[in-house]
């Protein structure tokens, strides 16, 4: 049988942090006196999982989870405090931009510096360096040092050598989250051939689409443990529902302008407050308002670029009067491409020529994409209602 390239069992990783800093040779001495306390840091606890040769493995997890201390021990950077990595074969690790890089250096110079820390030999890195010169687009400044290189030109140069000088693993931190648009569609044209070719590949991104796309295998990472491992999918999905709580909170926080006489309120059809939804559900927006001339309300959709998508309006939809309680609610049925809302809120009169008041950004909400039913997500900016059938003759 063939042995899996990577083994992670139980692993376990602590940093002590020292609660003062010493500033001075005296701060130093009275810290010694006092017996400087430390705490100690648990950033992985008990992470178990192994990557198969040929796999594209995906490792998704909110910021701070754990991710990138993972992949730092498994190109060898930290050691874990407690368990045990197995590799089987060499590595190539890109994990962070400007490590093994020289910045006194030329861009030259660091392709085989870094060639070097790789494991290849300077005549092996002369066999590809015209190759590497050429994916980074970099041919006039290879004699330039590397601190006058911007960071977009030391991303390109990082992947280069990092694709070019090929081992057995590869390993990717967030390397679609850099670089413009052109360099974007480089790393997925490498990802596509990886794929296809078998390379195993362990990738960190907070994309969801990538991970489906390319990866076969994915585990999420929340707080330091494993909390779902299977297919991209599943993983996406899980990735998704522990974002919403979050997001619901810093929704909450942004409000712009809130109306004098206006008041709000969102949830689902079941009636618990909600900012996030897929596609499909339903919305319930509740409304109240205190302004006894207002004769019709407005409610305006918008996407966070602040295009317009639809509007709603009492008196053209089924409230010519409205309550006397001054209370009502609109039910929107959210066929909407996965992103940013917002509303606002217009107080009018009948003719909805005057506006008595408005809240701006009266209620934001998410759009998520749902990966549990089908591997692939809905695309565009609604949903239009669509019905299939056999062709009749």
């Amino acid at each position: 049988m063939t042995k899996p390239a990577i083994v992670v069992k139980d692993i376990h990783k602590e940093f002590i942090l020292p609660q003062s800093k010493n500033s001075s040779i005296k701060s130093a001495f009275v810290n010694i006196v006092k017996k400087n306390k430390k705490t100690v840091q648990k950033v992985l606890d008990g992470v178990s999982f192994n990557v198969n040769q040929g796999d594209f493995f995906g490792v998704v997890g909110r910021n701070g989870s754990g991710k990138s201390t993972m992949l730092k021990m498994l190109a060898g950077v930290y050691q874990p405090t407690s368990g045990s990595i197995e590799i089987n074969g060499k590595l190539t690790p890109f994990i962070e931009l400007g490590v093994g890089f020289n910045p006194e250096l030329s861009g030259r110079d660091n392709v085989f510096l870094n060639g070097a820390l790789l494991g290849f030999t300077r005549k092996e890195m002369e066999l590809i360096y015209d190759d590497i010169v050429s994916f980074a687009e970099l041919e006039p400044f290879m004699d330039q040092k590397l601190k006058n290189y911007s960071s977009g030109m030391q991303v390109r140069l990082a992947f280069s050598v990092a694709i070019k000088a090929r081992n057995d693993i590869m390993i990717f931190d967030e390397v679609l989250a850099v670089g413009d648009e052109a360099f974007q569609r480089k790393c997925i044209d490498v990802f596509e051939q990886y794929k296809s070719s078998k390379q195993t590949v362990i990738l960190v991104t907070h994309d969801m689409d990538t991970v489906k796309k390319f990866c076969n295998r994915a585990v999420l990472i929340h707080e330091g443990k494993i909390i779902k491992e299977g297919s991209p999918v599943q993983v996406a999905d899980e990735y998704s529902r522990l974002n919403q709580a979050v997001i619901d909170k810093a929704v909450d926080q942004r409000h712009q302008y809130t109306g004098k006489n206006i008041k709000t309120a969102i949830h689902d059809k079941t009636g618990k407050k909600r900012r996030s939804f897929k596609v499909g559900e339903t919305i319930s927006l509740d409304l109240s308002w205190d302004n006894d001339k207002t004769k019709a309300i407005m409610v305006d959709l918008y996407r966070k670029d602040s295009n317009l998508v639809s509007n709603f309006i009492t008196n053209r939809e089924g409230f010519p009067k409205l309550p006397s309680d001054n209370k009502l609610t609109l039910d929107i049925e959210a066929n909407l491409g996965p992103g940013s809302y917002y509303v606002d809120i217009n107080l009018l009169n009948h003719n909805g020529t005057v506006k008595y008041d408005v809240m701006y950004r009266a209620e934001e909400f998410i759009i998520t994409n749902d990966f549990s039913a089908v591997e692939h997500s809905f695309g565009g900016l609604t949903m239009i209602p669509r019905k299939w059938h056999t062709s009749k003759k």
